[in-house]
């Protein structure tokens, strides 16, 4: 396992993160996983034992039980809090109340409060916005955060699901008023979508914040038990949760060269996919989460893939985004001011 620094900052994280989103079984949730507490335990302790020190939540994870199961799960195995980086978030849908939702400071700071309470732990390493809130002004969401940094409740704050001009801008109002700072996004990326690259990722590197990746097999489309002959999977997880979306053309052009090369490497389709993300240079950490050892024993062995240059520039190829704009006119333009 190899342990990288999160953004601009001197913190090192996993390359792989345990994602929690398996664990409770409440609500919309239950479709993704349905974990109890002894089952958490194993999974929890395979985890830590492949190297991981990075651990992944939110709030509204089967209604708060996701935390509680994870807080629960540290005391059981007797792990050393301060040997662990976690992980939570904040924006969703708490309660039916009008102010039980949204990026308010009222919000973010009963949230924080509760989201310690239900981990069992007195501060919080990476504190997650969940998405955008088009209703709270965003120099109100910031100067909350920056209060719970300053409290000492939480230690770096990140953002999830945000489109490039809304990073930018909370970014540019954090230096501007030299409060605390995003210093990650949490996003979907995957071989099979890789949609960020066309603004996200150059706005990443530039800006030196680190990208932990969620849904890394596209919602279990690249799990290895799909392929073009068998597009339908009664037992997959997109049977009852059809998430996230996909093009489903190109996925197959890539399952196409990922079966073979995953049978002559010997190792699963799964594992070079997430091999493939850990091989991107803006990543940080890949988010893996599980319903079981085996699985999750399999991404883990994801850090022992290599591929050949050749094998790169195949699976690059057939994934690759058909041109946009303006991307394709910066390429054409910029080519004489490119460094040599």
């Amino acid at each position: 396992m190899k342990y990288n620094l999160l953004g601009n900052t001197g913190l090192k994280v996993s390359e792989l993160c345990f994602g929690t989103m398996t664990f409770g079984g409440k609500g919309l949730f239950k479709a993704i996983g349905s974990l109890g507490q002894e089952p958490v335990d194993a999974l929890m302790k395979k985890a830590i034992d492949g190297g991981i020190n990075f651990i992944d939540t939110a709030n509204v994870y089967s209604e708060g039980m996701s935390e509680e199961l994870t807080g629960q799960s540290i005391r059981n195995l007797g792990l050393h809090r301060d040997d662990l980086v976690l992980a939570t978030k904040v924006r969703g849908k708490m309660g039916d109340l009008p102010n039980d939702s949204g990026l308010t400071r009222k919000h973010i700071i009963q949230q924080a409060e509760a989201s310690l309470r239900r981990l069992q732990i007195d501060y919080i390493d990476l504190y997650q916005i969940h998405s955008y809130d088009p209703l709270t002004p965003l120099e109100e969401t910031l100067s909350a955060l920056d209060d719970l940094v300053r409290s000492g409740k939480v230690r770096y704050i990140g953002a999830s699901n945000l489109a490039a001009w809304q990073l930018m801008k909370a970014l540019g109002h954090s230096e501007h008023h030299r409060i605390a700072r995003f210093v990650s996004l949490q996003a979907y990326y995957t071989i099979a979508g890789r949609d960020l690259e066309r603004e996200i990722i150059p706005l990443l590197l530039d800006q030196k914040l680190g990208l932990m990746v969620w849904s890394p097999l596209a919602g279990g489309l690249l799990s290895g038990k799909y392929s073009r002959e068998k597009e339908k999977d009664a037992t997959g997880r997109r049977a009852n949760f059809d998430f996230p979306p996909v093009n489903r053309d190109r996925t197959f052009d890539i399952l196409d060269q990922l079966h073979p090369m995953a049978k002559t490497k010997g190792v699963s389709v799964a594992s070079l996919a997430l091999a493939w993300l850990l091989k991107q240079r803006a990543v940080t950490t890949v988010i893996i989460g599980a319903n079981g050892l085996e699985q999750l024993e399999d991404n883990l062995r994801s850090v022992e893939v290599n591929f050949t240059a050749q094998e790169m520039e195949i699976l690059n190829g057939v994934s690759q985004l058909p041109p946009e704009y303006p991307g394709w006119m910066l390429e054409r333009t910029g080519g004489d001011r490119k460094i040599q």
